[in-house]
């Protein structure tokens, strides 16, 4: 798998609720699972897995997922994409009790976004341009689906949803102030990151 490494970002001053203000954490891959990622158990352990587009996505969620205690792995799938998932781990227990109800995925109770939790859900399923940036959902999840959107909201994202037909399930977040919002609170571009793809890198 080819990849190259653009030069990193200028270091700038991060703010009290950005990715920046807060060391990593297991509770950050509650991003994944707010968008296309999947948990599963497997007795007293559980695996956390993701189906991205893209090379650098790959890179920046075992960057990313490393810088938590969890090694990753991945794999071509047969359409072309590329699984992203973590070994089984007791750590990783607690997010499968949290996140499944049964072997269905439930947003829990008392459900938040942070800067790191996007970062991770942008890191795996976002996309950027011009306009804005959408950020891809789990086709099967639709319940869990307006509890992900009020989490936006709540930090100063509100999003239209992008129906399936239209490129979606997706939530869509447009407008110059809310994106100046995004690029705040997930942080600088990972290395592997083009800077057309991360909100605040390509300008």
């Amino acid at each position: 798998m080819s990849l190259t490494h653009p030069s990193p970002d200028p270091v700038r001053q991060p703010s009290l609720f950005s990715t920046e203000a807060a060391d990593p954490a297991l509770a950050d891959l509650a991003g994944l699972l707010a968008g296309p990622g999947e948990v599963v158990r497997m007795g007293g352990t559980a695996r956390v897995s993701v189906v991205v587009d893209a090379a650098w996505r790959v890179h920046a969620l075992v960057a990313e997922l490393a810088a938590r205690g969890v090694p990753a792995s991945w794999e071509p799938t047969e359409d072309g994409r590329h699984l992203v998932r973590t070994a089984y781990a007791t750590t990783l227990a607690p997010l499968a009790t949290a996140w499944l109800r049964g072997t269905a995925k439930q947003v829990p109770a008392g459900f938040h976004l942070n800067g790191r939790r996007l970062r991770l859900w942008l890191a795996a399923a976002g996309a950027v341009d011009p306009a804005g940036c959408q950020l891809g959902l789990g086709p099967a999840d639709e319940e869990c689906w307006p509890t992900v959107r009020a989490g936006l909201a709540a930090v100063g994202l509100p999003a239209a949803f992008v129906e399936p037909a239209d490129g979606g399930p997706a939530y869509r977040i447009a407008g110059r102030r809310r994106m100046a919002r995004l690029a705040e609170l997930v942080g600088d571009r990972p290395p592997a990151a083009p800077a057309a793809g991360w909100p605040g890198a390509g300008g």
